[in-house]
């Protein structure tokens, strides 16, 4: 006789007539979107089959959080040390993952002991010191030995400056800072730039020197109310001092073409500052600084950060919902001086310049006035060289369709 089989799918009784079976049967339940088989033989029994779930749940969309560039910096370490170097000691703090008292000690200088230090420490250690004239010597000899080292800007621990201050104080506060994530971290690279970077501080050194020497032998011949150089000197005294002074000044100047040359070696062998050298505007001087400064344009996040490193752009100051003017950023001295003579030098071009009929632009159409059209011009400068220090690729005008050529001596 008939049977009555009831099938419970997905919670709901559905009744279906079913009788015996004589014959072999293969079934295919497709459970979850994966095809499961069957295979049963002669029935001649009524079954009852229970199916918890044969249809797809309900799809529930999973939503991805993206993590935070700021929570992914907040890696722990097993051990925070921080370091107040000096010429004579050096005051050594440690605080560990688990610990919030920063353990102090003072010894004398030695970069030898402080490797073994440094050594005997399991686990993952950052370390951290502050900017100073050893800075990156410190940087080149204790980076390898540590998960990570942070070079870390002295003017932005106020928390130093305040109660009693010794060695001791200073590194026990500087651990605390370390570890609440509260250092700002000083851009420090490894050998390949120091080279660079030391040729480029003897050029300014060189430079700042000569006008030093050239302002006093100036004010020499002002101080005995001589105006033109071509009034004879009479005093003995005076006439051996502007001797001398001319000995040390042509000295200078000799030096100062020795660097130059050197410049223009570097020039050709390095793409990247070939490629910095093709902006108009910008030489071979301007090119070989900035490459020294910036070492790797990736550092900065956008073209405002790399404006206000570069002194072009200020800080507004907003409280309350009202604005209290804007200040200037802490910035590169060197960058500045770069870009706005870079930009001085654009204006004096001929109409074929990309950049000259930029200028004229916002002058005549803009009614912008010199100055300000002068520093819009050294910000777009400066924004080019930021996209051709990250590509390597040389400055193209798009104006024009031309792709510039490095100057050739």
């Amino acid at each position: 006789m008939p049977l009555r089989t009831t099938y419970e799918v997905g919670g709901e009784g559905i009744p279906h007539a079913a009788g015996t079976c004589n014959v072999p049967l293969r079934t295919t339940y497709e459970v979850g979107g994966e095809g499961i088989s069957y295979v049963a033989g002669t029935c001649n029994v009524p079954l009852r089959t229970t199916y918890d779930k044969i249809k797809r749940p309900p799809h529930k969309q999973v939503v991805r959080c993206k993590k935070n560039p700021e929570e992914v910096k907040m890696q722990k370490y097993d051990h925070y040390v921080a370091v107040d170097w000096s010429k004579n000691n050096m005051a050594i703090a440690k605080m560990t993952n688990h610990s919030d008292i920063p353990k102090v000690v003072d010894v004398q200088t030695d970069v030898e002991d402080l490797k073994v230090y440094l050594k005997q420490l399991k686990g993952s250690v950052i370390l951290t010191v502050e900017e100073s004239t050893p800075a990156q010597w410190l940087y080149t000899e204790l980076n390898g030995l540590v998960s990570k080292m942070i070079v870390c800007d002295p003017y932005r621990n106020k928390l130093l400056n305040e109660g009693s201050k010794t060695d001791k104080i200073d590194a026990k506060k500087l651990v605390k800072l370390l570890k609440a994530q509260l250092l700002k971290e000083v851009y420090h690279s490894g050998e390949d730039f120091l080279k660079l970077r030391k040729l480029v501080r003897g050029y300014m050194a060189i430079t700042k020197n000569g006008v030093r020497l050239k302002n006093q032998r100036a004010a020499l011949w002002l101080s005995a109310g001589r105006i033109k150089e071509d009034i004879e000197i009479v005093e003995r005294h005076e006439e051996f001092a502007i001797k001398q002074f001319d000995s040390i000044i042509a000295s200078n100047e000799n030096s100062r073409t020795a660097y130059e040359k050197e410049f223009k070696r570097l020039r050709n062998k390095n793409e990247v500052i070939k490629s910095v050298t093709t902006i108009p505007g910008i030489d071979v001087k301007g090119a070989v600084k900035m490459v020294a400064l910036v070492v790797d344009a990736r550092r900065f996040k956008n073209k405002s950060a790399w404006l206000s490193y570069c002194g072009l752009i200020k800080h507004e100051k907003i409280s309350g919902g009202k604005s209290y003017g804007r200040r200037n950023p802490r910035y590169s001295r060197i960058a500045k001086s770069v870009f706005k003579t870079a930009a001085i030098a654009c204006t004096r071009m001929d109409e074929t310049s990309v950049f000259k009929r930029y200028y004229e632009e916002l002058i005549k159409n803009k009614n912008y006035p010199e100055f300000n059209a002068r520093h819009a011009l050294a910000r777009r400068i400066a924004i080019i060289t930021l996209g051709v220090l990250k590509t390597g690729k040389p400055f193209e005008d798009r104006w024009n369709g031309v792709k510039n050529k490095s100057p050739q001596d």
